[in-house]
């Protein structure tokens, strides 16, 4: 396994202090049809409020906006720590390019994880193991779906035909395609790397994006030390299409079943 500083996706994140704003790259490996993979985006700038100096605590909510395309090349990024009280954090990222105008803006809670009482309500979904699930490939596919390797239990994604009716529920692992021990930025970046459902319940691609993407970390990085693993069990599904806009949700799960994420966003699409 590789050291997670030298991982593509380490690479595809990296951010770099300045006088008054960080900057970062996009990055070929991570790259979407037409711009970033946007789970690599909330990581990016996620990263960034994790290696500022004036951080403390673990995330606990990402909320990002895709305002505008990101275009290919150098961005700046102006974090800011907007409140902070004696367990919690809040944050505000702004991504510009060019002419300074935003292309993407992020909001995150940080807390500081004390022992309390825990009670898990949700149930494990439960799957066929990674091991014993078939690798999902497409013969062609953005640049940013071979860095993952998807492994479908439920709901793979079919092209053409006629459904009796409209399925948009999946239930897949999800991993590094080089393995990388999870920790905080790629759970952001992997709740956003389910495929859109709009493409499963039209069953074809068509003109999307996401407009909005909140994540809610249920884990710290103590807790996903001690999992210690590379994977997730990842259930998504959605609730409505109407005017031009639909819903996704979703959960990722440890192996061990531990509710490690849920996450929500609403996307634009044509069709």
């Amino acid at each position: 396994m590789l050291d997670n500083a030298s991982h593509r996706f380490d690479v595809a994140t990296r951010v770099t202090p300045g006088d008054s704003r960080w900057q970062g790259h996009t990055s070929e490996d991570y790259w979407a049809f037409v711009g970033p993979f946007g789970g690599c985006t909330a990581a990016t700038m996620l990263r960034a409020i994790m290696n500022h100096p004036q951080r403390a605590g673990d995330p606990t909510a990402v909320t990002v906006n895709y305002c505008a395309p990101v275009a290919q090349g150098s961005f700046d990024l102006d974090v800011r720590l907007v409140k902070a009280n004696r367990s919690s954090q809040h944050w505000c990222v702004e991504m510009t390019q060019g002419d300074g105008e935003v292309s993407t803006l992020a909001t995150a809670v940080f807390a500081e994880r004390r022992p309390s009482w825990s009670h898990q309500q949700a149930a494990y979904p439960g799957a066929t193991a990674f091991e014993e699930t078939l690798p999902f490939v497409l013969p062609i596919a953005a640049p940013w779906i071979k860095q993952y390797d998807f492994r479908f239990v439920e709901g793979e994604p079919k092209r053409g035909g006629t459904a009796a009716s409209v399925e948009t529920f999946t239930k897949q692992w999800i991993s590094d395609r080089v393995p990388r021990k999870l920790d905080a930025l790629s759970l952001v970046a992997m709740s956003d790397a389910f495929f859109a459902r709009i493409f499963h319940a039209k069953r074809e691609l068509v003109p999307f994006g996401t407009v909005s993407l909140t994540t809610y970390l249920h884990a710290g990085a103590a807790d996903l030390e001690a999992e210690d693993t590379t994977r997730v069990l990842g259930v998504a599904d959605a609730r409505t299409f109407h005017r031009s806009y639909g819903d996704q949700h979703g959960e990722l799960w440890s192996q061990n079943g531990r509710l490690l994420a849920t996450t929500t966003q609403i996307t634009y699409f044509k069709a």
